[in-house]
């Protein structure tokens, strides 16, 4: 069974705020932000939008685009890290946004590598024989948990969205080989401080543990699937840093024209960074069926997944 992404679809916020809105209270400008992290500008929910309402409306694209009815899905997958409330979690909640009956939802938190642990959750579920149709979703909020005063972290994140149908494809196409993994010892890295619900980061260490991570996660899931870099048609890291995706371009040995950038315009989305990555470049005809994709991210955890696919229904 050959299990991929039948339908797919993103949201970003309406709103843009670029970097010139951090000038005013931080000491920091658009020059140092663009040539440090490759970020020109980020989306923000409204107050009143929070991660379910995001998620619902990316989850809407994927059904029509999969060409489903909601209540053709038979489980939810939700990988975030800034759940509307600690629960009912944002599966539930989308759930019922959906009118989906009583089907099986939850969360996943892995942060920014949550999309891909969510993949192959799925890709699990739908081997066994009892699920064809399942729902994952990508989706963060990480406005609400950025600590605005924190000059080395509020300029990096933004929020937004993405979905995809996982189910059976076609022969030679769907998800070819995965590797996962995290690293327990590093979550004083990078996580949620419980003082102030904000997120806290050591930007010197998670750095030199992403440019290692996504080298060899990429490496790993590339082996696994018995092709060569060469074979490779696009590179969508997580968007959290253009040095540390470059960084892992150039130790894979791909050409920079091979890796998707979408950091400049959204910054670091956690879950849905690499949903709006493959969106970006199906708008830009880089992405085409039967291409090779290798999806790679990290996050606090410390936590890795890297996923190879070939493009397709």
């Amino acid at each position: 069974m050959n299990i991929g992404i039948k339908g797919f679809g993103v949201y970003a916020p309406e709103r843009v705020v670029d970097n010139a809105y951090f000038e005013s209270f931080l000491d920091t400008s658009d020059e140092w932000i663009s040539k440090m992290t490759g970020i020109k500008e980020r989306r923000w929910a409204a107050e009143d939008e929070d991660t379910s309402d995001m998620a619902y409306k990316a989850s809407l694209k994927a059904i029509e685009d999969a060409g489903i009815e909601a209540t053709d899905i038979d489980m939810i997958l939700v990988a975030t890290s800034t759940g509307d409330y600690a629960f009912p979690t944002v599966a539930n909640m989308l759930q019922h946004k959906l009118g989906i009956d009583k089907v099986a939802s939850m969360d996943q938190l892995a942060a920014c590598s949550g999309f891909m642990y969510s993949l192959i959750n799925a890709k699990q579920f739908i081997q066994s024989g009892d699920y064809h149709n399942i729902l994952v979703v990508g989706a963060d909020k990480l406005s609400k948990i950025t600590d605005l005063s924190d000059r080395s972290t509020a300029v990096l994140f933004g929020d937004g969205a993405g979905a995809a149908i996982l189910g059976e494809v076609s022969e030679g196409r769907g998800i070819l080989s995965y590797e996962l993994g995290s690293d327990g010892s590093g979550g004083k890295h990078l996580y949620l401080n419980p003082e102030n619900g904000k997120i806290f980061m050591n930007g010197r260490e998670v750095f030199k543990f992403a440019v290692r991570i996504m080298n060899e996660a990429s490496s790993k899931a590339i082996n696994k699937a018995n092709i060569s870099p060469e074979d490779i048609d696009m590179f969508i890291p997580h968007q959290a840093n253009i040095r540390i995706m470059e960084s892992a371009r150039q130790r894979i040995g791909l050409p920079e024209e091979k890796m998707s950038v979408s950091v400049n315009r959204y910054g670091n989305t956690s879950a849905a960074s690499i949903p709006l990555s493959i969106a970006q470049e199906l708008e830009n005809g880089k992405i085409k069926d039967d291409d090779t994709l290798v999806l790679v991210g990290f996050g606090g955890g410390l936590t890795w997944g890297a996923v190879t696919l070939r493009w397709g229904k």
